[in-house]
């Protein structure tokens, strides 16, 4: 199983940017999915969460601007990400939990990280 993430870049305060992460493999079902980010010398911090039946939690630092969606049929989520601001700057990592089996115990896969970089 692997996730692929994408979408990340170069934009303006202000701007936006959707995120994409792709779960491939041999997966029988995905429960929660989220995006985590992490600045330079900085811990990794959850940025917004989604449950297999779509309910969603974020961060009061992206409450507002910020949107998590799945499409369970493509295995993927998105993070839509709007009013951008300089803080925003961070590798961002898709994170979800999967069964790649009926007999498979529930593992948790990170994907390769994403940077935004939000700069005048």
């Amino acid at each position: 199983v692997q996730l692929q993430a994408s979408g990340g870049g170069l934009v303006q305060p202000g701007g936006r940017l959707r995120l994409s992460c792709r779960a491939s493999g041999s997966i029988f079902s995905i429960s929660g999915m989220g995006w985590y980010r992490q600045a330079p010398g900085k811990q990794r911090d959850i940025v917004a969460s989604i449950s297999s039946g779509g309910a969603t939690n974020y961060a009061d630092t992206v409450k507002g601007r910020f949107t998590i969606s799945r499409d369970n049929a493509k295995h993927t989520i998105y993070l839509q990400m709007n009013s951008l601001k300089p803080e925003d700057t961070a590798a961002y990592y898709c994170n979800a939990d999967i069964r790649e089996t009926i007999k498979s115990p529930t593992r948790n896969y990170w994907g390769q990280g994403t940077l935004v970089t939000v700069s005048s």
